[in-house]
């Protein structure tokens, strides 16, 4: 049996989906919010120049494990096009809430979500930790589906600066918890981002499928998490079988 003082749930595809989402559409809306503050170019161009820059950030985000935030290559992108503009200009920060608002809206929470929050939110600590390049999204979409209350803690990579795997992330949540690795439980749908990362970092992990992890990909990834659960209803109904909350 698992004893645990916290338990660090993953946000998105483990406790919400995303629902008809398209990631081209953001961009296009993305598009015409510079426009219309000002920044002005052809379609092609600035799509041209925002796939280049994100490309390039995308290496170090993945390779190097440092988040970048999508200020830095939407800016990157506009000065390629010849505007002197830098990621902190307010008239980007209002497009880019432009861009993420699809997404924000198209988020709900998976089955059995909210029950399990509320039942271990009762038991112990608990925190998320979210890889996300724009803080917002995060902390505007806890509000907007009414969870942000059952978090301690809440954990975004730009705000960070690291990304999952990287065990910095997940060492900085266990410090602003007050509990060691070996007495927390982390909840994930990725097999390296959440498994591989929190093993690594001496937590005890539970991979839950989802619309972007199958019980396929953990097979193929090779980790072994100590649980591993279909749905958060499988997840939430057996807590008390395998896991001892400790005060």
């Amino acid at each position: 049996m698992l004893q645990v003082k916290a338990v660090i749930l993953d946000y998105i595809g483990t406790i919400t989906a995303p629902r008809h989402y398209t990631f081209e559409s953001s961009v296009l809306k993305l598009y015409n919010a510079l426009q219309a503050v000002g920044f002005e170019a052809a379609q092609k161009d600035f799509l041209s120049a925002y796939n280049k820059a994100h490309e390039k950030y995308r290496l170090v985000r993945y390779g190097e494990l440092r988040e970048v935030t999508n200020a830095v290559w939407v800016s990157e992108a506009l000065c390629n096009l010849g505007y002197k503009v830098n990621k902190d200009d307010p008239n980007m920060q209002k497009a880019l809430d432009v861009f993420f608002q699809d997404f924000i809206d198209s988020l709900v929470l998976r089955p059995y979500a909210e029950k399990l929050l509320s039942y271990i939110s009762e038991k112990c600590k608990v925190g998320l930790i979210s890889n996300f390049t724009y803080a917002p999204v995060v902390h505007e979409g806890l509000r907007q589906l009414g969870i942000r209350s059952y978090f301690d803690v809440v954990v975004v990579s730009e705000e960070n600066g690291w990304r999952k795997p990287h065990t910095k992330i997940f060492q900085d949540t266990l410090a602003k918890l007050g509990v060691k690795a070996y007495e927390t439980l982390y909840v994930g749908d990725s097999p390296t981002e959440d498994i591989k990362g929190a093993a690594e970092a001496g937590l005890k992990t539970v991979f839950v499928s989802s619309q972007f992890y199958s019980f396929q990909d953990l097979e193929r990834s090779g980790y072994k998490p100590d649980v591993v659960v279909a749905d958060l209803e499988e997840l939430y109904k057996n807590l008390v079988r395998f896991t001892r909350f400790v005060l």
